[in-house]
């Protein structure tokens, strides 16, 4: 009897551990197999890794864990380990402003004045909805931070966040005229959803959403001291072999905190089409898309991305802070979700994601007889390509994007950052991506500027031919030292000459190059401010810079000495 319990003990152990590592409900073995082998990097005791979650229906039919949770401790990741979701809080945000909309609490039009009146009166309107969509132009709160001296992995506050959105004195853009993705945006959409119920987003997201749906292990982390159960920590690769822990303390919410577990987040995957919280009418004004006020339709809706993937209609996003990252796919139609969340910072849950869908997706969009012919480099061989030698050279963009294009064996080729590729010429002066045929390079030119145009489908991007000169005097080069303060976030920094190169310098940080591209334009490595155009009175001298650089524009410094 006794060894009968004793094999009964070991049986039961067996199956316990079994569960806390993986579940799986009427998957077969081989598709599992074919699942696991996606995940074979990162199924080690020494390495940091992800935990996914695969929903079908109403059933969350497999979920396991790779790799660590923590490696001091050799905890390993499971189904139930909880994450920090990055941007994926979102949606989230986003389904609490529309519950309050339905509630008659408030509309998606209204001006976000109305509910924060610390927000400047910038001279535009402003609209809820604009705040949802991306299209407020109001500047980005994490670049803002780097730029005032707050390192991201200092302790980052919500009144913190507030005091230097309260301080804008202006926008990258009308509201409406483009799309540009804010973070502020999604903070100061918590702060209204504070204003009108009284509640701060974490505590009427739990009585909202998650207690509904029953997700409860999941909140919005709006206190970094707070401890957590289960939680993972966050990585960053040094080396295949080797890692370094990823700072994570945010005391903020609304565009980032969400933590939750594959179990928790599969409750609100099959939200979508099978509501417990909210209805369908929720869930559509949820993932209607922006348009500009141009008309044009872009692929976000309210913390969402809404598109098609194998021709079926998802809903998308992603997120990354420190070493975490995140992914969620939503196919409504198929009644089906594909989820990855991972604590190492070069894992690209978004296409592990889709490498699991592609195992139980087939594709609708097109019949085979009427699939696309494959762009591959055969058709990239120029026909002419003298006609086309005006285009080769370096680029700058207004927010600082960097584009270079050369021509190579009788293709054209674009270098940006570390990406480079063939392109396609579709027409005499356009040009696209093989792989991406919906973006575009269309070439002009006007009066003395050659030019290029960079159209995706929810962006455009207008960049300026420049000579790439390296060759200035230290005398000319001293005309851009001195000390530059910017108003708005009340930090300073210095531009010294150090062996013939400009420095760019601040308390905070260390020094860094910067090259002059032209003569009111240089770039530095400084992530958060790549690319200075100077300010200069009517006698030429220089008074001070503008940062331009990605999703902040327009925030001057003056130069003070």
């Amino acid at each position: 009897m006794k060894g009968n319990k004793k094999i009964l003990l070991i049986i039961m152990t067996v199956v316990i551990a079994f569960a806390t590592k993986s579940f799986s409900q009427s998957l077969a073995d081989s598709t599992i197999k074919k699942i696991d082998s996606l995940f074979t990097k990162w199924n080690t005791p020494n390495s940091p890794g992800c935990t996914i979650g695969i929903v079908m229906n109403d059933r969350l039919v497999y979920s396991k864990g790779y790799g660590m949770a923590n490696l001091e401790y050799a905890i390993p990741n499971k189904p139930e380990t909880i994450f920090h979701m990055a941007s994926i809080s979102k949606q989230f945000t986003a389904w609490s402003i529309i519950l309050l909309a339905r509630k008659g609490k408030l509309q998606l039009n209204d001006d976000v004045h109305k509910y924060l009146p610390w927000f400047p009166d910038l001279k535009e309107k402003i609209t809820i909805l604009n705040l949802l969509n991306h299209t407020s132009g109001i500047r980005d709160q994490w670049q803002l931070l780097a730029i005032s001296g707050t390192r991201l992995d200092d302790v980052i506050t919500q009144e913190h966040i507030v005091k230097i959105l309260s301080k804008q004195q202006a926008l990258n853009f009308k509201p409406g005229e483009k799309y540009s993705y804010s973070n502020s945006g999604f903070t100061m959409l918590a702060e209204i959803v504070k204003s009108v119920s009284g509640q701060t987003l974490r505590k009427f997201t739990d009585s909202a959403i998650f207690k509904p749906l029953g997700m409860n292990d999941t909140h919005f982390h709006d206190d970094y001291t707070e401890i957590v159960k289960n939680r993972s920590y966050s990585y960053g690769s040094i080396d295949s072999a080797h890692f370094s822990n990823s700072i994570l303390s945010y005391s903020n919410a609304g565009a980032t905190s969400l933590f939750t577990n594959i179990n928790d987040m599969s409750k609100w995957a099959m939200n979508f089409y099978d509501h417990k919280a909210g209805d369908q009418k929720d869930v559509d004004e949820l993932t209607t898309i922006g348009k500009l006020n141009s008309g044009k339709e872009l692929d976000y809706a309210c913390g969402i991305v809404v598109n098609k993937y194998k021709g079926w209609k998802q809903y998308s996003h992603g997120g990354a802070d420190a070493g975490y990252r995140t992914y969620l796919s939503v196919f409504p139609d198929l009644k089906m979700a594909f989820i990855v969340f991972s604590n190492l910072g070069d894992f690209n849950t978004g296409a592990k994601a889709y490498e699991m869908a592609d195992l139980f997706i087939k594709d609708s969009s097109l019949k085979k007889e009427e699939k696309k012919k494959e762009r591959d480099s055969a058709m990239a061989i120029l026909k002419d390509t003298a006609s086309l030698k005006k285009f080769v050279g370096y680029y700058i963009g207004e927010d600082g994007l960097p584009f270079s294009f050369d021509i190579n064996k009788g293709k054209l080729y674009y270098h940006i950052y570390d990406e480079s590729n063939f392109l396609i010429q579709d027409t005499k002066d356009s040009f696209s991506i093989p792989q991406a045929p919906d973006i575009k390079f269309v070439f002009t030119i006007k009066a003395k500027d050659t030019i290029v145009n960079v159209i995706t489908p929810s962006d455009f991007y207008h960049l300026t031919k420049y000579k790439n000169d390296t060759s200035q005097t230290d005398e000319v080069l001293k005309k851009y030292t001195g000390i530059y303060h910017c108003p708005e976030l009340d930090c300073k920094y210095g531009i010294v000459l150090k062996e013939h190169h400009l420095m760019l310098t601040n308390v905070k940080y260390s020094d860094t190059k910067l090259t002059l591209i032209n003569s009111n334009h240089a770039v530095s490595d400084f992530w958060w401010m790549n690319h200075l155009m100077f300010l200069r009175n009517s006698k030429n001298i220089i008074t001070g810079f503008e940062v331009n650089s990605g999703r902040i524009m327009h925030l001057r410094f003056n130069k003070i000495k």
